[in-house]
């Protein structure tokens, strides 16, 4: 392994870009390991898309540092970009033209892409992605989530180190997320990283095995899916009829229970165990049908790190 295959696939250090008074990127400290299937999250206006534009040097940074696939950005950019498949902020076709002309047109439009195998790289690329069947369609009968697809086939019509994906499962129906999903699943197996944008929290949960979270232009958390999920706090759910006298026991233990249907729910601190609760509900006659200690859910924990909500479906 060289030194450059060594480095994260995306290493930022102190990133920053401001617009105006306005610092919409904010000092961030991002590191994508390679083969990963990473989620970039936060809400709308968080600081994503912008993040990802200075990756590509489609806007110069303000401050900071970027290194991809172990070269610096931007002085590198010639000779990393040929390595980096890339959909942002939708993709642009001509819309007379079919799809897989439109393919043909940016292949050709790609020095490095040899010309003898153009016709064979567009169509796997179409098949890829479940496109081939509106292959000679015009671009502009095409809905957005077609338009969506024929943008990461643009992506992958040469194979890459690195696919960088803003929004990619924007505009498709419940089944064309599923493809989509598998797809990225797939092109990380065969060791691909690949760097998912999105403000939607149950697609990064499904897909991804690493995120950061992104606030307000700061970087508020990053690393493994499953280690964020420890980092919240536990709760304790009963389940009863008598709620009323659920809430008071609880709440005479020092916990700050709150109802929910025929649950009450109330934050489990490290130093109470579930057994001290258990006992404290049938020593106040609480008739309990169900008892469980849950962990905090993402969505809870990533409200907590941006004061925002998240969308959580498409």
């Amino acid at each position: 392994m060289t030194p450059a295959e060594a480095e994260p696939a995306i290493r930022t250090t102190g990133l920053t870009k401001t617009f105006g008074q306005r610092r919409a990127v904010d000092g961030v400290d991002l590191l994508v390991p390679r083969g990963a299937l990473f989620g970039f999250l936060g809400p709308n206006g968080s600081g994503k898309t912008t993040t990802i534009r200075m990756l590509l040097g489609l806007a110069s940074p303000g401050g900071g540092e970027i290194a991809m696939l172990g070269e610096p950005i931007p002085r590198a950019l010639a000779s990393v970009l040929p390595r980096v498949g890339a959909l942002v902020e939708g993709p642009a076709f001509a819309p007379f033209l079919s799809g897989r002309a439109n393919l043909t047109r940016y292949d050709a439009a790609d020095g490095r892409a040899p010309a003898a195998t153009r016709s064979q790289r567009v169509a796997e690329a179409l098949e890829r992605v479940g496109l081939s069947a509106a292959a000679e369609k015009k671009v502009h009968a095409y809905s957005l989530g077609m338009k969506q697809r024929l943008g990461i086939a643009n992506a992958l019509l040469s194979p890459r180190e690195l696919l960088i994906l803003d929004e990619p499962t924007n505009g498709l129906d419940p089944q064309g997320t599923r493809e989509i999903r598998h797809l990225l699943r797939a092109l990380a197996d065969e060791g691909t990283t690949v760097f998912v944008s999105s403000h939607l929290l149950a697609e990064v949960e499904q897909l991804c095995d690493h995120i950061a979270v992104m606030s307000a232009g700061r970087l508020v958390a990053q690393g493994m899916l499953e280690e964020l999920r420890r980092q919240g706090s536990a709760r304790v759910r009963v389940r009863t009829p008598d709620t009323g006298r659920a809430l008071r026991a609880l709440a005479e233990l020092g916990l700050s229970p709150e109802p929910e249907g025929e649950h009450v729910i109330a934050p489990l601190p490290e130093d109470r165990a579930p057994e001290t609760v258990t006992a404290a509900l049938v020593n106040a006659g609480v008739r309990v049908r169900g008892i469980a200690v849950e962990g905090e859910s993402l969505e809870d924990r990533f409200v907590a790190l941006t004061g925002e909500g998240f969308d959580v479906a498409g």
